[in-house]
């Protein structure tokens, strides 16, 4: 491959590289509190590609103005970030509350403990 092609779709690619990121920290990692930095550093990603997907080159920001043709950036998608970003905010901290009273309750925040304690 060109490296114009890694030039022009860095965005695509690095929120592709962060999703998987987040997801092998998810799957690896037996700290629950490290789950939790995998899932933020996945919703990193998907925020990341959905403002890529609605930038458009040359585009200006959606105001009308009369008589003047444009191309416009679709507002939708930063619409949708700033959503998913307070309940990114909320789930993260409802996550930790709960690892909170995980360790509270059992003195343990390790997976693979914590199952062999709740068998």
């Amino acid at each position: 491959m060109e490296l114009s092609f890694f030039i022009t779709n860095y965005p695509y690619i690095f929120s592709m590289l962060l999703f998987s990121l987040g997801w092998l920290i998810i799957f690896t990692q037996a700290n629950l509190i490290k789950k939790v930095i995998g899932i933020n550093i996945m919703e990193s990603g998907i925020f990341l590609f959905f403002l890529a997907v609605g930038d458009i080159a040359g585009g200006n920001p959606p105001i009308y103005i009369e008589g003047v043709d444009q191309v416009y950036v679709n507002p939708l998608p930063s619409a949708l970030i700033l959503t998913g970003i307070v309940v990114s905010f909320s789930i993260t901290a409802l996550a930790l509350s709960i690892i909170i009273k995980i360790y509270q309750s059992y003195k343990t925040i390790y997976m693979p403990e914590l199952l062999r304690i709740m068998e």
